[in-house]
């Protein structure tokens, strides 16, 4: 599988086989999240792999009590949907992982950094991104558990209160790969076409954008 195989055929992914994700692959998937680009080089990211069935239990009451309050945010026809949607596999995945910004990595002045101090959490999200691809060509699926309150699974997994918590990951193989994203699937969202979101020059100046391929 070529990049763009891995880019066009990712999914976020809820449900879960039980096969087990051998230590070879999840190590190559986590080895490939570590050779993410970042900048000034610091590397701000830890990765906590969780196996336990008791912690994923854990962690996953934390997310029925967050899903319950955002399942809040919507009413009528939209509520009924969202309530539908599976959106997480904290317990059936086989692993877990959390992926973390240690902020103060490499010291007070890291190159590139002085501008814009955020670009360690940028930094993060590429290796996110990287195990994300690196999971797809070895057929795992990886879903981002985001409807959970950060300090309670800091606090639950002893990450110290210095350190982000950026995103809790499920990997495994999954039922299926889908054609297209869930959400869109269920018709809670679509894909905005791309010459919608590409200006030419300067904001909102409209690009020529070459058909799809």
């Amino acid at each position: 599988m070529d990049v763009y195989d891995a880019i066009y055929a990712r999914r976020d992914v809820r449900r879960f086989r039980p096969d087990p994700v051998s230590d070879e692959v999840l190590y190559r998937v986590l080895d490939a999240a570590h050779h993410a680009g970042s900048v000034g080089f610091m590397q701000p990211w830890n990765f906590v792999v969780i196996r336990s069935s008791e912690m994923k239990q854990q962690v996953n009451e934390l997310f029925l009590q967050e899903n319950e309050r955002a399942a809040a945010n919507y009413s009528g026809q939209r509520k009924e949907l969202y309530e539908s949607l599976k959106l997480a596999g904290i317990v059936e995945a086989p692993v877990n992982v959390v992926v973390t910004c240690d902020r103060q990595r490499r010291g007070p002045a890291v190159l590139g950094r002085n501008t814009m101090p955020d670009t360690d959490l940028y930094s993060t999200c590429c290796a996110i991104q990287n195990l994300w691809l690196a999971a797809r060509a070895e057929g795992i699926g990886v879903g981002w558990v985001s409807i959970l309150e950060p300090e309670g699974v800091k606090r639950l997994l002893g990450i110290p209160p210095d350190i982000v918590l950026v995103a809790y990951l499920c990997l495994g193989v999954p039922v299926r790969f889908e054609e297209r994203p869930m959400l869109e699937t269920a018709g809670w969202e679509t894909r905005t076409p791309l010459h919608e979101v590409v200006f030419d020059e300067a904001w909102q100046q409209t690009a020529i954008v070459p058909a799809a391929p």
